[in-house]
């Protein structure tokens, strides 16, 4: 087995994420029932991120938006500059793999539409960073469909180093790291299609040795014919050690 392709999952700075709509990030807003003044990290921005803007604007959240790239951050100071959000999004430059924060300093934190790091990494490093009963969003590749094709699998363990996660497995894992499962939801064939499409032309504007991955899992997923592999976005509450599971629910 090749080695895995270093973290963070390569994808073009400019092009279109999975779940970085308005309408995605007002969603985990509502899930993670984000109050005025509430703390948010939105980790892995891009250039066009729009994510801490609408939870600054629309929720009244206190928003740090966080990247290793100091090109993207530039754009993002201006563009909250232009907005007269400098004192609810702060801008920052961070390790993708150590976001250097206090403990327990966040509500919610946000990783839309970027696959940063191993899914125990993901968990396990930002969990401390959430306060009692913090919200982690977090983006990553599931399996979807009835039959996942024997090359659709083998691409994925190779490009994560593990095995690829049903999105109710992806929950377990959640669950497993200290976190009350909340939500998940996975691009379907039409918009996993027009975000192909939509990223394909991007491809041609960077070395092709970073583009590799991407290429060949569009490659596959045209061989399909439709969704077999996703991306998912997954929700989950920090849970505390001790903590009694939530009542069960009555569906009479």
């Amino acid at each position: 087995m090749s080695p895995a392709e270093p973290f963070p999952l390569y994808f073009p700075g400019d092009a279109r994420r999975p779940f970085g709509s308005e309408a995605a990030t007002r969603r985990f807003a509502r899930v993670a029932q984000l109050e005025e003044g509430g703390r948010v990290l939105d980790l892995g921005c891009g250039p066009s991120e729009m994510g801490g803007v609408v939870l600054a604007q629309e929720f009244g959240c206190s928003v740090v938006v966080a990247d290793s790239d100091e090109s993207v951050l530039s754009l993002l100071r201006a563009r909250v500059r232009s907005l007269g959000l400098d004192g609810r999004v702060e801008v920052r430059r961070v390790d993708l793999s150590r976001p250097a924060f206090r403990e327990g300093e966040f509500d919610a934190i946000l990783c839309q539409g970027r696959v940063l790091m191993s899914l125990p990494d993901a968990l396990s490093t930002l969990r401390p960073l959430l306060s009692r009963h913090g919200r982690l969003g977090v983006t990553y590749p599931v399996r979807v469909g009835r039959v996942t094709p024997r090359a659709v699998l083998e691409f994925w363990e190779r490009r994560l180093g593990a095995p690829l996660l049903l999105p109710r497995e992806l929950l377990l894992h959640l669950s497993q790291a200290g976190f009350e499962p909340e939500a998940v939801e996975s691009l379907q064939d039409a918009e996993l299609d027009a975000l192909y499409r939509e990223l394909e032309p991007h491809l041609l504007q960077v070395p092709a040795e970073l583009a590799t991955w991407l290429r060949e899992e569009m490659a596959l997923h045209r061989e399909s014919g439709k969704a077999t592999a996703s991306y998912a976005f997954a929700v989950g509450r920090r849970r505390e050690p001790g903590e009694k599971p939530p009542p069960a629910r009555n569906r009479g």
